[in-house]
C-alpha cells in the first residue's frame, strides 16, 4: 500500500511538472538559456547538462537546447554535453516510467498494443537504434513509452547515447555556425556548408537505415514454401486495386494496400510491424519503392518477391479466385 502511495505521489507530482513546463515553454529560448548558463562560471556545463536532463522529462523542446549547447561550447564540448544531458534525461523518463507503470502494462495490455510491446522487445537494443536514429516518435514521449517495456535497462543507455551522437552532431554544429555568424568569426562560409551537409546526412538517414532493415529478396517458389509451411506472413499486394482483382488475380490471403496509398494506410497493418512482410505487385519494381517506406516507417522484417505475380502465375500456382 505505502508503495502505491508512493508511486501516486510520484505521478501526481510529474504530471504538473510537465503542466507547468508546457505552459511557460513560450518561454523558454536559447538566448535565455545562454544567458543562464554563461553565469554559472566553472559549472556551466553541469548546470546545462542538468537543464537538459530536467528538459528531456518534462517535455521541453531539446533543439533549443541542443542549439544553445553548440552556442555555448562549441562543436566538441557542445556534442558531448548535449548527448550526455539529453541520455540522463531519457534514461530518468525510462525509469520513471518503468518504475511507475510497467507492471500494470504488463498486466492489463492485450492485442495490438501487446503486440508491438512483445516486438519491441524482441528486436531489443537494435530497436532502441533504430529509433534513435530514425526519429519516428517524438523523442520525449518515447522515454516514457519505452519504459512500459521490458527492454534492458543498460542497452537502452548504450544504444541512446550512441545512435543520438549524429543527430546530436549536427545540430549542436548548426548552433556553434549560427554563433559564428552572428559573432563574425572567421571562415564562415565553410562553417555554413559543414553545417548544411551535417543536417543533410542526419536528413538522409532513415532511407540508409531503411535499405539497411530490408531483408532479402525472396523469389516466387520460397514464398510459396514459407506460405505452405503456415509461417505468420503477411503478403503485402501494392498494385492497384483494378490490378489486384485483374487478368494476373491474386494470392489468396494476400492484403492489397496500392503502393500511392501506403503511406496514408500503413496503420493498417500494424500489426505486423515486428513480424515478416513480403511486397508483392506485378513484377518487382513497385514492390522495391513499398518495402523502401515500409522499412523507413519502422518495419523490422520485410522483404521483396522478385518478378511478383509475373512468376506466380508462370509457375502454374494457385490464385485466389482459382
Amino acid at each position: 500500500m505505502k508503495a502505491r502511495w508512493i508511486r501516486i505521489t510520484i505521478f501526481l507530482v510529474l504530471v504538473a511538472a510537465i503542466a507547468v513546463a508546457i505552459y511557460f515553454r513560450d518561454q523558454f529560448d536559447a538566448a535565455a538559456v545562454e544567458n543562464w548558463i554563461q553565469n554559472a562560471g566553472v559549472l556551466a556545463p553541469l548546470l546545462f547538462m542538468l537543464v537538459y536532463a530536467v528538459g528531456a522529462v518534462l517535455f521541453l523542446p531539446g533543439m533549443v537546447l541542443t542549439l544553445a549547447g553548440g552556442a555555448l561550447f562549441g562543436p566538441v564540448l557542445g556534442t558531448f554535453y548535449n548527448l550526455t544531458g539529453a541520455t540522463v534525461g531519457a534514461t530518468l523518463a525510462f525509469l520513471v516510467s518503468r518504475y511507475l507503470a510497467s507492471d500494470w502494462v504488463a498486466d492489463k495490455t492485450g492485442g495490438r498494443l501487446k503486440q508491438l510491446i512483445n516486438g519491441v522487445e524482441t528486436e531489443g537494443w537494435r530497436f532502441v537504434a533504430f529509433v534513435r536514429l530514425v526519429p519516428l516518435f517524438p523523442f520525449n514521449l518515447l522515454n516514457y513509452a519505452l519504459g512500459l517495456t521490458r527492454i534492458r535497462f543498460s542497452h537502452y543507455v548504450l544504444a541512446t547515447y550512441i545512435c543520438m551522437l549524429p543527430g546530436a552532431f549536427a545540430y549542436t554544429y548548426l548552433g556553434y555556425a549560427g554563433r559564428e555568424a552572428v559573432g563574425g568569426g572567421a571562415g564562415l562560409i565553410q562553417k555554413a556548408l559543414l553545417a548544411l551537409t551535417l543536417l543533410a546526412v542526419v536528413a538522409f538517414l532513415p532511407r540508409l537505415i531503411g535499405r539497411l532493415r530490408k531483408g532479402p529478396s525472396l523469389t516466387v517458389p520460397e514464398l510459396k514454401q514459407r506460405l505452405e509451411s503456415g509461417n505468420d506472413i503477411l503478403v503485402l499486394d501494392v498494385r492497384t486495386a483494378a490490378d489486384f482483382i485483374g487478368e494476373q488475380g491474386h494470392i489468396a490471403g494476400a492484403v492489397n494496400l496500392p503502393l500511392e496509398e501506403l503511406p496514408e494506410r500503413i496503420n493498417e497493418i500494424s500489426d505486423y510491424q515486428e513480424k515478416p512482410v513480403v511486397t508483392v505487385c506485378r513484377t518487382d519494381r513497385r514492390s522495391v519503392k513499398a518495402v523502401e517506406l515500409l522499412a523507413q516507417r519502422g518495419f523490422a522484417d520485410v522483404h521483396v518477391v522478385t518478378n511478383g505475380m509475373t512468376g506466380w502465375n508462370e509457375n502454374g500456382y494457385p490464385l485466389a479466385d482459382a
